[in-house]
């Protein structure tokens, strides 16, 4: 594991991954990375976005190569604090019903963005684990004004990162 890596801690049945990355960008411009439809389609795919409690969301991402209907995600705002919080449910056909949060806290000129994405069946969440890391990489990219990587391949050269977990907190 590297400062980079995410962690999955696992209770019973459900999993909960997370991610800490130090970005050297001001907390406005990671916000606007994650909540705005237009920047957000750069790195994820195509979004959208009720910004409010309660809103709707909605994404459709660019990769993996599945059909779109399994790549939906839908769900509501459970917490939107700008710039600091965006909480959302995740329903998507191919997981369990879940909740992702971003958390932004300033550290000096940059910021320190926890991913959070609680409430995943263990086998998602060790496939998500390296697949979420794809996408922190090619958020990072979008940030740095670099062409963002290709998830498919980002997923493949991270994956050899993330052991077959079983059963405990790593």
């Amino acid at each position: 594991m590297n400062e980079r890596t995410g962690s999955l801690a696992i209770d019973g049945d459900q999993a909960t991954i997370t991610f800490v990355r130090h970005l050297p960008y001001p907390v406005e411009a990671v916000w606007a990375a994650i909540t705005d439809p237009d920047a957000r389609a750069a790195w994820f795919g195509e979004t959208s976005i009720q910004p409010r409690v309660g809103g709707r969301i909605e994404m459709v991402a660019s990769e993996p190569p599945v059909p779109p209907e399994q790549k939906r995600m839908t769900g509501r705002i459970l917490v939107w604090d700008p710039p600091k919080v965006l909480e959302h449910e995740w329903r998507q056909p191919i997981v369990e019903d879940s909740v992702v949060r971003y958390e932004l806290a300033s550290e000096g000129a940059g910021t320190v963005l926890t991913f959070t994405h609680r409430g995943l069946g263990v086998r998602s969440a060790t496939g998500f684990t390296p697949g979420t890391h794809a996408f922190l990489d090619r958020l990072e990219a979008h940030l740095a004004g670099q062409p963002v990587p290709g998830w498919q391949r980002r997923y493949a050269e991270v994956s050899v990162q993330y052991p077959s977990w079983s059963g405990t907190t790593r």
